[in-house]
């Protein structure tokens, strides 16, 4: 195919716009840059197809301006590489969107990448043909001139050229979009961005890697350099071989023959800075394969072992005997497909079988995964004990080892969701059926005993699913503040002391009036049932929307509430409940610290203020005053109040009533004291809370 100068090359059957509408920017800043760098060593291998000895060559050079004298700012970088350069057919397949076929010069929408990132990159390349040598020249852009052509390639000219060897050179100039990644780019930066983003090729290639170097330019003067070589790719640690047999379909299904197969495992240990991932590949005709069915089952890829990752990479003349035509893809059947294949009468090794044996071998070669592999069990135990999730649903869903929590917890939810709506399905059914019997057939009574057993079959474990839930988020919450106590948060770590905050906020969120969805629960199982406010001024507290504070005062009692420099109408107690009229719930909170007894008298003051300052309509005579804290000394408590005692069986002090006074003609209430330690709430209300899981168990 021939190309004229300065022709643009138009999409036949598609528009560039919609193309690039749809085939969106990457996200990893660099990927023009690695899209470039992978064309330059597929070139340079074709080369040496051609010839064996032949030496492959990339220098990739980085330009920058200087804006301070520590700092610089991204110019311009290229690429050059000595592989086959881009012939008429590199050309064509350059060319050609979404390329299927073998080739190492189809980037598929890599190209769409340059013009994404860079409104110019030029390509120039020396390529021989019929023992003559000719450059080529064209530019990539989606600047508006070319995608009014429909084109984001527009070819310059082919002409021949005295040269001696081919050579290609790709320049991207004119970022889009100011990039700190660019900015940051020296030879260093971005050979360690190489080395992360290429190292299971650099590994398997690496006593045949082209001479890679990196310069980078301050002012078009060369300033440093670098290079990749052999000293940094690391080397194979282990390598182990593993026999594998073939399959044939027999009468009663799929069956092993005597014929095996060899299969070669290289293992690599590379530091974690480096691969970021551990990771199993397979390798066909000297090709890293980047997907395929086959994975590391008992380490996940976040996994590290004294700082190392481990790659493996797995050859054998069965798999280069199973490449395709298609990029990466390799024909070898799965069991089902084996099974269905009304054709396949062959024997084949099947994937289930290489990953099987492959993921036993590697744990034979490497221990210390095993110990790995058995942390993750623990944590995953751990998860089920804490969610009180099923045994049963547990093994029915399929969980990998680089599900995180929060994957594992949506699979056992989803499990959930469909047991839950089979157990719906079936009383619902129940119900309809009863619409079918009939009163006077001579079997209704085993006909409704048979639905009423159905019903309580199915009735009881939906409502097991749902308490335990419910039982689950306690000991959550139970969990938690036994965390807050033994100060083992993170926020904890800091100076200011958030203990008192953390309780307050955990038990009952200040602002909140919502106490169904408290955990007053803790302190007491009725609590959440009773109407109530968190750190509400007294001044502005409501019960079912009406003022309980007076608007109006007299003038002593004005006099009184802004006394002393106090303004007593926006004290704030913690936590005030109504459980019926003309009773209140006093809670005070102290962080674990403070020695409680120096604050004895507080729910008094405020069972005061709402006995004489409130409407008249709210006559609250009974108290209930709890001081919550967890520096509890007995004799501080009954040396400042006397009128405190010891619940030695329940481990408290509390104070049986005491004269709440009346001002102004209002009579005397009365008030039920607690002083009561954090941790003795936390075991009370785990002994609980243990009840219902044992029962769920």
């Amino acid at each position: 195919m021939e190309y004229a100068d300065n022709q643009f090359i138009k999409a036949q059957d598609l528009s560039f716009v919609g193309v690039l509408h749809d085939i969106k920017k990457s996200q990893k800043a660099l990927q023009p840059v690695f899209e470039c760098f992978t064309n330059a060593l597929e070139a340079i291998k074709i080369k040496q197809k051609l010839n064996a000895d032949y030496k492959g060559e990339i220098l990739i050079k980085i330009f920058a301006s200087e804006t301070t004298v520590q700092s610089t700012e991204f110019n311009s970088l290229s690429i050059t590489d000595n592989g086959i350069g881009f012939n008429n057919d590199e050309f064509k397949r350059f060319n050609t969107f979404k390329l299927t076929d073998k080739g190492f010069k189809n980037l598929g929408s890599g190209r769409l990448q340059y013009v994404h990132y860079f409104d110019n990159t030029t390509v120039k390349s020396v390529f021989e043909q019929d023992e003559k040598y000719f450059e080529r020249e064209f530019v990539v852009s989606k600047k508006e001139n070319f995608l009014k052509e429909n084109a984001i390639v527009k070819h310059r000219h082919c002409k021949e050229v005295d040269a001696s060897n081919t050579e290609t050179t790709v320049s991207f100039s004119a970022l889009l979009e100011n990039s700190g990644v660019y900015n940051d780019l020296n030879e260093q930066t971005l050979k360690e961005k190489l080395l992360e983003r290429y190292i299971h090729y650099f590994c398997y290639n690496k006593g045949k890697l082209p001479k890679i170097k990196i310069e980078f330019y301050v002012q078009s003067e060369l300033k440093s350099e670098s290079t990749i070589s052999q000293a940094d790719i690391p080397s194979i640690d282990k390598t182990q071989s593993v026999q594998l047999q073939y399959s044939k379909k027999g009468k009663t299904g799929i069956e092993k023959t005597d014929k095996t197969e060899d299969f070669t495992i290289d293992a690599f240990k590379i530091q974690k800075n480096i691969l970021k991932e551990n990771k199993l590949n397979l390798v066909s005709k000297g090709e890293v394969i980047e997907e395929s069915d086959v994975n590391l089952e008992n380490l996940a890829g976040s996994d590290n072992v004294k700082g190392n990752k481990y790659l493996f990479l797995v050859s054998s003349n069965y798999i280069d005997a199973r490449d395709t035509n298609l990029r990466g893809v390799l024909n070898i059947p799965n069991k089902d497909t084996f099974e269905k294949d009304l054709f396949a009468n062959q024997e084949e090794i099947l994937i289930e079988d290489i990953q099987e044996e492959v993921n036993k071998t590697i744990d034979t070669m490497y221990p210390e995964i095993e110990e790995v592999k058995q942390k993750h069990q623990e944590s995953f135990t751990k998860l089920k004990e804490m969610f009180l999730l099923d045994d049963e649903t547990a093994k029915n869903i399929n969980v990998s080892i680089n599900d995180s929590e929060s994957d594992i917890l949506k699979k056992f939810y989803e499990a959930e969701a469909k047991k839950q709506a089979s157990i719906d399905a079936e009383i619902k059914e129940s119900i309809d059926n009863l619409e079918k019997l009939d009163t006077r057939s001579p079997n209704y009574k085993e006909e409704l005993e048979k639905e009423i057993g159905r019903l309580v079959k199915a009735i009881p474990m939906q409502n097991k699913k749902t308490l335990t839930h419910y039982v689950a988020r306690r000991k959550l919450v139970l969990d938690l503040l036994d965390k807050i106590l033994a100060r083992q948060l993170q926020v904890q770590q800091q100076k200011e002391n958030y203990d008192e905050a953390l309780i307050h906020n955990l038990l009952f969120q200040k602002g909140s009036n919502n106490t169904e969805n408290s955990d007053l629960w803790i302190i007491n199982e009725d609590f959440i049932y009773f109407k109530g406010s968190s750190e509400k001024q007294l001044s502005k507290l409501e019960i079912n929307g009406e003022r309980v504070f007076k608007d109006k005062f007299s003038e002593e009692e004005e006099r009184y509430l802004t006394s002393l420099g106090e303004n007593r109408k926006i004290k704030r107690p913690d936590v005030l409940l109504f459980p019926e009229e003309g009773k209140c719930i006093i809670i005070e909170f102290k962080a674990p610290h403070v020695n409680a007894s120096d604050h004895l008298t507080q729910i008094d003051t405020y069972a005061n203020l709402i006995r004489n300052y409130t409407e008249d309509k709210f006559q609250i005579t009974t108290f209930y005053g709890y001081l919550l804290g967890e520096s509890i000394e007995t004799r501080d408590v009954r040396g400042a109040v006397s009128t405190f005692e010891e619940s030695y069986q329940f481990d408290y002090l509390f104070r049986p009533s005491a004269k709440v006074v009346g001002f102004d003609n209002r009579k005397d209430g009365s008030i039920y004291t607690e002083v009561i330690k954090y941790s003795t709430l936390l075991e009370r209300a785990k002994q609980r809370n243990k009840i219902f899981v044992d029962k769920l168990k």
